[in-house]
């Protein structure tokens, strides 16, 4: 097996997150910068010099995975997958660069045009692909900050009733939330408060982030988005928020019924990903003792929909080999430790 290193890339819309793998697998360097995409391609092309910069040695190889096509600086998905191709060639110059297009493999950054619909979101095949030969049967659940992957995992292959965004919307393989930046508003309407049901401002007052602060499940390292208001991260400020919400100031209540508040939020998030996580159980494809297996910022959540249906959990992180105890955050950013994983594999480059 080539034992050059290869970096795999996960292009998102709101963060860059790259994975140094040995040959053998191992993982070298995690690296995950803040990338708001939808401010323009120079945040991506910023984000790129910072991990290049913050390496040892530059990569001669790189795997790229993305999502942030579907940011809105792009007019269509096919025009945001051929521009972030281009950036990554422009910002890494005279590199061997591929393009991970999901079943149909790896292809040169030039021939993007011919696969675009295979490249557009494909990150969530990469980690199933990886994540599927190592357990053969599960299910990946992948909470990020934004969204949730839930994959079902067959004799040693994702087995996904959906590919592409709009197809995994519908088969609620792909939900649209997530334990960072998803707003409080999309997850809860409504919430009990001081014995009566409190309606919620439909307004971006406040996010997950907030809730899981307050609930102290949230590890500070992963908390790397904006704030809604742009102020703090401590409880204080995510209180501060959340009573917001209710149409309330931070003094209206003590802090303890804002932890309440929040444990609420908290069971309808997790009432959303159960309803899909049971939809894709129904299937009755996996095993009995088939895991759940947690990735992403937002993990705790998969092992808490593990307990709740009675399913063996595994970290994802238990499945990465590294030297240097990185493999917790290689489970945080799967889809860029996966697509590096596959494309040591890959043929083509040996």
């Amino acid at each position: 097996m080539n034992n050059n290193p290869t970096l795999g890339w996960d292009l998102g819309g709101a963060h860059l997150k790259a994975v140094l793998v040995q040959g053998d697998g191992r993982v070298l360097q995690v690296l995950q910068q803040p990338c708001p995409l939808w401010r323009g391609i120079d945040k991506l092309e910023q984000a790129i010099a910072n991990v290049m910069s913050s390496l040892p040695t530059v990569p001669q190889r790189h795997a790229i995975t993305m999502t942030g096509e579907l940011a809105d600086i792009f007019p269509s998905r096919d025009i945001g997958v051929a521009l972030l191709a281009e950036c990554m060639s422009r910002s890494l110059q005279n590199k061997d660069v591929r393009i991970y297009a999901g079943p149909s493999g790896f292809v040169a950054a030039n021939s993007v045009q011919a696969h675009k619909q295979s490249i557009a979101s494909a990150n969530w095949h990469a980690s199933a692909a990886f994540i599927a030969a190592k357990i053969g049967d599960g299910l990946l659940a992948d909470i990020g900050s934004t969204t949730a992957d839930l994959i079902m995992l067959h004799h040693g292959k994702p087995a996904a009733l959906g590919y592409s965004d709009a197809e995994r919307l519908q088969s609620e393989e792909m939900v649209y939330t997530g334990a960072i930046r998803t707003p409080v508003m999309a997850v809860a309407q409504q919430l009990p408060f001081a014995g009566e049901w409190q309606r919620l401002a439909a307004e971006h007052f406040a996010t997950m982030a907030d809730v899981y602060r307050l609930t102290g499940e949230l590890p500070e390292c992963y908390d790397m988005a904006d704030t809604a208001d742009g102020a703090g991260k401590t409880e204080v400020d995510s209180a501060r928020r959340l009573a917001r919400m209710a149409g309330r100031d931070l003094e209206d209540a003590p802090m303890a019924q804002w932890r309440r508040l929040a444990h609420a939020v908290r069971s309808r998030q997790l009432q959303i990903l159960q309803a899909a996580l049971e939809r894709q159980l129904s299937r009755d494809l996996l095993p009995e003792g088939a895991p759940i297996v947690g990735a992403g910022a937002g993990r705790f959540l998969a092992r808490e929909l593990a307990r709740i249906m009675n399913r063996n959990y595994v970290d994802a992180a238990e499945l990465i080999p590294a030297a240097n105890g990185s493999s917790e955050w290689a489970g945080v950013c799967l889809p860029a430790y996966a697509v590096a994983w596959l494309g040591v594999q890959e043929a083509a480059w040996h």
